[in-house]
């Protein structure tokens, strides 16, 4: 199976809304150019960042043909988006998110074992599935966390990479031993591993993890590519950035995703920060920290920059 690199910087997108709870289309431009102008490799467009949960398929399929054609192939595009029970509504669901054209279609685990009965059902479930998706069509597959987190046993990433159909994994096991299990039964096949879990990041690269995928894409993705691309020509800055980059990561509890939205209001990026996933206002419930915490962010990751940019660059 051939396909675009699935690697690197995956950002996990947000979905701006207008107050209204419509979906911002304007903001959505300009976040998809703030993603590529900071070193992102992938865009996933309809993911539990995306709020897709609380999106109707009219309103998935338009978002990932959106990304599709304003990234206009400055980096490729993966999209989700079956939320359904029921085999035959994600069918449907997949086939009209195929009908987009992103570089992969991604399969939640969860999805492909909505009980949690285990093996048995989760490979019969997935076969049925290809059984009827195109086979020329290059899939993903995503440990997504809602509604349960649902990991994939080694046999299970065994069977995905033996069948040829994956090109990527967005792995949430957020386990070093396990991550390194998995990238051994998926070496010389065409699955690719990319960890979602920030306070492991670089230490999931040193494995072979190729890249990153959480939610802090929407915050400092620039970091996270130079960390990626230049961990082992810089390890002790790298060492550092790491260990600042673990400790922002843990304000996610202060809302997500209406923190990452603020954050980036602030930047200029989106508009505003509604989201349909939550429905309280972030400013008030964490008024002892949500919002400072995020300036204390910015100062960090623009001091990081300045010593980044400061650095010798390294020999060819």
């Amino acid at each position: 199976m051939q396909h675009r690199p699935l690697d690197g910087i995956v950002a996990v997108m947000l979905t701006p809304f207008h107050d209204d709870g419509s979906i911002d289309y304007g903001s959505l431009s300009r976040l998809i150019d703030w993603y590529i102008g900071n070193g992102v490799d992938v865009l996933f467009a309809v993911c539990q960042s995306s709020e897709m949960f609380f999106l109707s398929l009219e309103e998935r399929v338009a978002l990932s043909r959106f990304v599709v054609e304003h990234a206009a192939g400055r980096v490729a595009v993966i999209s989700s988006g079956h939320v359904s029970d029921s085999w035959e509504e994600q069918l449907t669901e997949l086939t009209a998110i195929a009908a987009t054209r992103p570089d992969a279609v991604v399969l939640i685990t969860n999805r492909l074992d909505p009980d949690n009965q285990g093996e048995d059902a989760f490979r019969s479930n997935l076969d049925w599935l290809l059984a009827r998706l195109p086979g020329d069509m290059p899939l993903g597959l995503y440990e997504c966390p809602a509604p349960y987190r649902r990991l994939l046993s080694d046999g299970e990433v065994a069977y995905c990479a033996a069948s040829g159909r994956f090109a990527v994994l967005k792995d949430v096991c957020c386990d070093l031993a396990r991550i390194e299990r998995r990238l051994k039964i998926v070496a010389g096949s065409a699955l690719t591993i990319v960890n979602a879990n920030g306070t492991i990041a670089l230490e999931a690269m040193k494995l072979g993890s190729r890249g990153y995928s959480g939610v802090f894409t929407n915050i400092h993705p620039d970091l996270y590519a130079w960390m990626y691309r230049s961990w082992r020509t810089n390890p002790p800055m790298a060492e550092a950035l790491s260990a600042s980059l673990a400790v922002a990561s843990v304000s996610e509890l202060m809302g997500y995703p209406a923190l990452a939205k603020l954050y980036l209001q602030k930047l200029g990026v989106v508009d505003g920060i509604h989201c349909r996933a939550i429905d309280y206002d972030i400013r008030e419930r964490f008024w002892w920290g949500g919002e400072p915490i995020l300036d204390k962010i910015r100062i960090m990751s623009d001091r990081f920059r300045g010593e980044i940019a400061a650095l010798p660059l390294a020999a060819e």
